[in-house]
């Protein structure tokens, strides 16, 4: 079901129209002028508005240009009693959907009203999904870090998305390279085309070349059929080079060629075919030192960085593992549709994230952060079996019971006397009367102490 607005100065038109689609299920407004059709649009939603070329203050076409100036997403279908060619290329040209002529059918105009009523929904989902991604890779968000370390690499990343220039990104293993590589290519102009990641490492040396570049049926033993590679996958978008440090020295010349020239051929055969790939690698090794051992070839590796990004390890900012903390643990809430009430204590998680950074990097953290997850889950689990109420603390609410104690400890050494917990008294003690009621209402007189019946007998408290 849309929401159409309907605008003409003929009430029998209005009538008819409205009608029509009402039947159809759509929910239908109408207005006489153009003025009124301007304020309805502009003050309200609506996905199709029928908009007749002639009323009296502001023509359709008047109204369809204001509109479209606002970056309203409604669809504008143009209708006039003149059908002249003149007519419809000015709506067309001014962001007309399409136009009907005066008198139409009414089954055309249901069609037409259904086709527009589709495409309003999808540039809305469109506009949804551009939205969505753009907030997923995010710098600040997907990656997280409010290191001056990381502003830098921030900052790289926004100088660097709109060109196609190599990127080389250096960093131990866990620190978040692919991150990197994926924030550079979300906001980049090739957005819209394919990430490929490949792990050079991962894969055996007589096949990494084949997974590059593809290769031809019968090109060597086993393959029965033509292969796409890597390259031609990622035509259009980014090629993502994991552990390009361990990629052997043959195959290193050949992605020098692809480098210099844009072009490659399949194994096998003798077409050459024009590599449009952005390439971003990345490597755990230090490949300066690779190119004095003769590991890495010297020219690739100017080839390659052409700007360079190193990442820091986690132990050198530990500032950030709170954020990290913070962001994997609403990650994790998210996927397991947790409430607030069940998240997991910042401070409790804080001193174990500390000892997992100086053993990787910011994949240690979530894989702690993941495992105490479990941990709390699995306990309120064995608490709701006992028939036990789950009691866990959101980050910032409340003190943990170590703090408490100290407070507690604190204040005996402060006020010894005043605040020093004294035993329970017996039931039947002085202590345990109050002083505003009798004693009498209490406890008979031949269970009170002597000094209690002797005062009694005195009348005294």
């Amino acid at each position: 079901m849309a929401r159409i607005l309907i605008a003409d100065d003929e009430e029998s038109i209005r009538m008819v129209l409205a009608t029509a689609l009402a039947q159809a299920g759509h929910d239908v407004e109408t207005v006489a002028t153009g003025g009124d059709a301007l304020a309805a649009l502009t003050g309200s939603e609506f996905d199709v508005a029928i908009l007749d070329i002639r009323m009296p203050d502001l023509s359709g076409l008047d109204v369809l240009e204001r509109i479209r100036a606002t970056d309203k997403g409604v669809i504008v279908i143009v209708i006039t009693a003149q059908n002249t060619m003149a007519n419809a290329i000015e709506a067309m040209k001014r962001g007309a959907f399409n136009y009907l002529t005066k008198p139409f059918d009414l089954d055309e105009v249901r069609a037409l009203v259904a086709r527009a009523s589709e495409m309003h929904e999808l540039t809305r989902t469109v506009g949804r999904i551009r939205t969505e991604v753009g907030g997923r890779y995010e710098p600040g968000v997907t990656l997280v870090g409010t290191s001056g370390a990381m502003q830098e690499i921030f900052k790289t990343i926004g100088r660097v998305a709109k060109s196609d220039a190599t990127v080389l990104i250096e960093g131990e293993s866990g620190t978040g390279k692919e991150l990197i590589a994926r924030a550079i290519h979300f906001h980049s102009p090739r957005w819209s085309g394919p990430f490929v990641a490949l792990n050079c490492s991962a894969i055996p040396r007589d096949l990494l070349e084949s997974e590059l570049f593809g290769h031809e049926r019968g090109a060597f033993t086993g393959a029965s059929e033509r292969r796409v590679g890597r390259f031609e996958t990622a035509g259009g978008g980014t090629l993502f080079l994991d552990e390009v440090g361990d990629m052997p020295i043959e195959l290193q010349v050949k992605l020098l060629r692809v480098l210099q020239e844009r072009e490659f051929s399949r194994v096998g055969s003798t077409q050459v075919l024009k590599a449009n790939a952005r390439i971003i690698a990345a490597t755990n090794q230090t490949l300066e030192r690779a190119v004095r051992e003769g590991r890495f070839r010297e020219d690739l590796f100017f080839r390659l960085k052409v700007v360079p990004i190193t990442v820091p390890p986690l132990r050198d900012r530990r500032g950030d593992i709170p954020e990290l903390i913070r962001h994997f643990l609403a990650k994790i809430n998210a996927e397991r549709k947790r409430s607030r009430a069940r998240e997991l204590s910042l401070a409790r998680r804080r001193p174990r994230a500390r000892r997992h950074a100086h053993r990787g990097g910011s994949a240690a953290v979530r894989g702690g952060a993941t495992a105490a997850a479990q941990r709390l889950a699995r306990r309120h689990a064995a608490q709701r079996r006992r028939g036990a109420r789950p009691r866990s603390r959101a980050p910032g609410e409340g003190p943990p019971r170590r703090r408490r104690r100290r407070r507690r400890a604190a204040a005996h050494r402060a006020h010894p006397r005043a605040d020093r917990r004294q035993p329970a008294p017996r039931r039947g003690s002085p202590r345990h009367q109050p002083q505003h009621v009798a004693e009498e209402d209490h406890v008979p007189r031949h269970r009170r102490p002597a000094r209690q019946q002797v005062n009694a007998r005195r009348g005294s408290p």
